[in-house]
């Protein structure tokens, strides 16, 4: 018979909720919501989309989100960081971005968000969710 002990259990209990990073996994989703139709290949600037966020790591302080183009990784769509005092989701405007608009067809979009200890602090945690435009 094996017998655990409690630390051994929070262990991997930890282990089960950290990111493939070595990071906290916490969850957020977003909504295109009015985003402007693109698919010229010459993206818009516009405001973040809205975020619902969950399980984030306690400590955090900011959140700073990045967006990446699957098929076409080399473009730089930026993101932006945001404040973070226990809120549940982040509205629009929070930052802006450059929209997604892709020149061939739907491609797949990842928003990254990285829990910060500070604006340009230490990680805590990581999170993404993506979705196809158009």
């Amino acid at each position: 018979m094996t017998h655990r002990t409690p630390a051994f259990a929070a262990a991997a209990l930890a282990a089960a909720l950290l990111a493939p990073s070595g990071l906290w996994a916490f969850e957020i989703g977003f909504d295109w919501g009015p985003l402007k139709l693109c698919t010229s290949g010459t993206p818009n600037v516009v405001d973040n989309p809205a975020f619902t966020l969950g399980d984030v790591p306690e400590g955090t302080r900011f959140i700073r989100f990045k967006l990446v183009d699957h098929d076409a990784p080399g473009y730089n769509h930026g993101g932006g960081t945001v404040a973070y005092q226990g809120q549940a989701a982040i509205a629009p405007g929070a930052f802006t971005y450059k929209s997604p608009c892709p020149p061939d067809g739907r491609h797949r979009y990842e928003w990254t968000a990285t829990a910060l200890d500070g604006e340009n602090g230490n990680p805590l945690g990581q999170a993404s969710a993506e979705k196809r435009y158009p």
